[in-house]
C-alpha cells in the first residue's frame, strides 16, 4: 500500500478558515487508510514548490491523536 502524504499548510489554511468539511473528508480519507494497514506522511509544502517529510502517523491511535490536535484550533 502506497504511504498517504498530507499537507499541513492546507490543513492550516483549513483550520484559518474554518473549513471542517475539507477537514472531515481529509480525516476520513486517512483513517480508511490507517485501518488498511498504510502510513499516513505528514508534509509541508515551501513557497518554492519543494516539500519535505516531518512526521509519520502508522496506526489510527496516532491518527486520532493528530486529529484532535487540528480540531482544536478550530
Amino acid at each position: 500500500m502506497e504511504d498517504l502524504l498530507i499537507n499541513v499548510t492546507e490543513i492550516e489554511e483549513w483550520q484559518t478558515i474554518g473549513d471542517e468539511s475539507s477537514l472531515n473528508r481529509l480525516f476520513k480519507k486517512a483513517r480508511v487508510h490507517a485501518i488498511g494497514g498504510g502510513t499516513i506522511i505528514l508534509i509541508r509544502k515551501n513557497k518554492d514548490g519543494s516539500s519535505y517529510a516531518f512526521d509519520k502517523l502508522s496506526n489510527e491511535a496516532d491518527l486520532e491523536e493528530y486529529r484532535k490536535k487540528v480540531y482544536k484550533y478550530i
